[in-house]
């Protein structure tokens, strides 16, 4: 049977990480709002353990579901820190995104570019492309200033070619063209569901 609410936010206190990060999924799922000020608790609790990353990662999606904004600023500083296990920097920066303003999205998702690490720019990437997030036109120039001189191959060119089907412009038309025909598969196939305007459904648990 599914944990409740209530047994979930009291489960996030076990001692056995894999009891936490099976409450951080469950309360992801359920996205409500209630359990915000706990989950953060528990990710101040969990970051001093890096064998622990994937409750962290948990932790932190379940953060972004719930819209709990109050966790940006610890969010923030994380993503700043060097990180042994370097997945968790995805599930920030897609976090981030998800908690910022609507009219501030396109400011997080340039402050994630900016920071230099590429998973955390991946999870903001990722965050634009599966909530579909409307962009300002200079932050697409952004992305696509990021994404220039990595290879073509490079996977994070995905979530930016899911994410341009709702883009507009000449310069977004010949990347997507170029992704299309990129040796991987998922950046091609995403590409080309994008040239037709489609977007693909992905979840990100």
């Amino acid at each position: 049977m599914a944990l409740t609410l209530d047994e979930a936010v009291a489960q996030l206190g076990h001692r056995l990480s894999p009891k936490r990060c099976s409450a951080a999924s469950r309360l992801y799922r359920l996205a409500d709002p209630a359990a915000g000020p706990a989950l953060l608790e528990a990710l101040r609790r969990e970051v001093g353990d890096a064998r622990t990353w994937e409750t962290q990662y948990r932790i932190v999606m379940a953060l972004g579901a719930c819209g709990h904004r109050s966790a940006v600023g610890l969010l923030r500083d994380l993503a700043q820190r060097p990180l042994e296990a370097t997945a968790v920097y995805v599930a920030l920066g897609d976090a981030i995104v998800r908690l910022s303003a609507p009219e501030d999205t396109g400011g997080s998702l340039r402050w994630c570019l900016g920071t230099g690490t590429p998973m955390l720019a991946d999870g903001a990437l990722r965050a634009v492309a599966v909530q579909r997030l409307p962009l300002d036109a200079a932050t697409i120039d952004r992305i696509l200033d990021f994404l220039d001189p990595l290879e073509p191959h490079d996977g994070l060119r995905f979530w930016a070619a899911t994410a341009a089907a709702g883009w507009t412009g000449p310069r977004v038309r010949g990347f997507l063209q170029e992704c299309a025909v990129d040796p991987r598969a998922d950046v091609a196939s995403a590409a080309a569901s994008s040239l037709q305007g489609k977007y693909q459904a992905y979840s990100p648990l």
